[in-house]
């Protein structure tokens, strides 16, 4: 019945009212929230570690924390480490567990810490050093695939089928200079795009992506966040930190966002850190690589550029130039490409229009 309530105030347009604004009578909470073999009650934080089984290839583990505050509220779900050179967000919830008590949390906070361990331990970017996927291109993952997919499947069935909304954790990674900026994904459903775009200025980052062009299908939602959003429960992912470097401003800009987004959840007293003035970025574009070679950017992240300015030169592996990248709008450079090597038709650039105000 608990679970059935939060579903029903998500679709009838109450979920920031219902939680802990509307007046409504809460049940009380499940006396054990389970996530794998981890256990909470309330007034309980509880981390361990999620077992991936061996198949045709290595097993791995995913650590979780389980924060129960004493009192009912939404279950949210914070991801990092989809890709495990994107260091930031796992170092940033590591202090938001510090900083927790359950004593004045409501609802249930879960921290998936490290999703993608084999990576992170390897130090690769994008791709698995196990099988070569990249794990936020495999979701909602098989029970029977290869590990990028076996580990999709335990976070989708452990955690987003179990939380009420969801914030997937990324920065640039070991190759990309990224500025902070957020995916608010548009559904074309009033009720959930309102409350995602709620989320999305509650955590605090100006720079807010329109993201109109994720997957609808449940069973093929190649995306982490938006695993959540085909299951009915609002997401967003949120961008801070360049290079997979491990700088105290992108770590503490997820920090402070993490908290500010709780208090609009009413999960902690006190108000959000919203966004007063939000810059919407729609159309965007992602620029991939026509060539395989040595990548020399020629532009900046947070740079503005008008539309067919070079964004980066590509020369052989003798120096000689085979092709120049161009940006394909005008608009803001969201990441480029900095470390010299690129391949055909990976990503160089991510170049957001400044949208008009919404």
């Amino acid at each position: 019945m608990w679970r059935r309530l939060r579903r029903i105030a998500l679709w009838t347009g109450g979920l920031v009212s219902f939680v802990f604004v509307g007046g409504l009578a809460r049940p009380a909470q499940e006396d054990v929230f389970r996530v794998g073999p981890i256990a909470a009650r309330p007034g309980e934080m509880v981390s361990g570690m999620i077992e991936v089984p061996a198949a045709t290839d290595p097993g791995t583990q995913i650590p979780v924390t389980i924060a129960r505050g004493e009192r009912p509220g939404p279950v949210l779900a914070l991801v990092a480490g989809n890709h495990g050179y994107e260091y930031t967000p796992i170092l940033a919830l590591q202090r938001v567990r510090a900083q927790l008590d359950p004593k004045v949390l409501r609802g249930t906070l879960l921290l998936v810490h490290v999703a993608n361990m084999p990576s992170f331990l390897g130090r690769t970017i994008y791709y698995s050093p196990v099988d070569r996927k990249n794990l936020n291109r495999v979701y909602p993952g098989r029970r029977d695939g290869t590990l990028s997919e076996r580990i999709a499947y335990a976070i989708t069935t452990e955690v987003i089928e179990k939380c009420d909304m969801l914030v997937d954790v990324h920065c640039g990674d070991g190759n990309e200079s990224l500025r902070p900026y957020v995916y608010m994904p548009v559904t074309g459903d009033p009720r959930m795009d309102a409350a995602v775009r709620e989320m999305a200025l509650a955590f605090g980052i100006e720079y807010i992506v329109v993201d109109r062009d994720r997957p609808r299908d449940p069973a093929a939602s190649i995306y982490c966040a938006t695993t959540a959003i085909t299951r009915g429960k609002p997401a967003i992912t949120v961008e801070s930190g360049s290079l997979g470097a491990t700088d105290p401003e992108s770590i503490e800009r997820i920090v402070r966002g993490v908290f500010s987004l709780m208090r609009h959840l009413k999960m902690l007293e006190g108000a959000p850190e919203r966004v007063a003035h939000p810059v919407f970025l729609d159309p965007t574009q992602v620029v991939t690589s026509p060539a395989t070679g040595i990548l020399s950017p020629k532009v900046e992240r947070g740079q503005y550029v008008a539309a067919g300015t070079v964004l980066a030169t590509i020369t052989d592996f003798f120096g000689r130039t085979i092709t120049e990248v161009r940006a394909p709008l005008a608009g803001i450079v969201l990441y480029i490409v900095a470390t010299p090597p690129i391949t055909q038709g990976e990503p160089v650039a991510f170049i957001g229009a400044i949208a008009s105000s919404r």
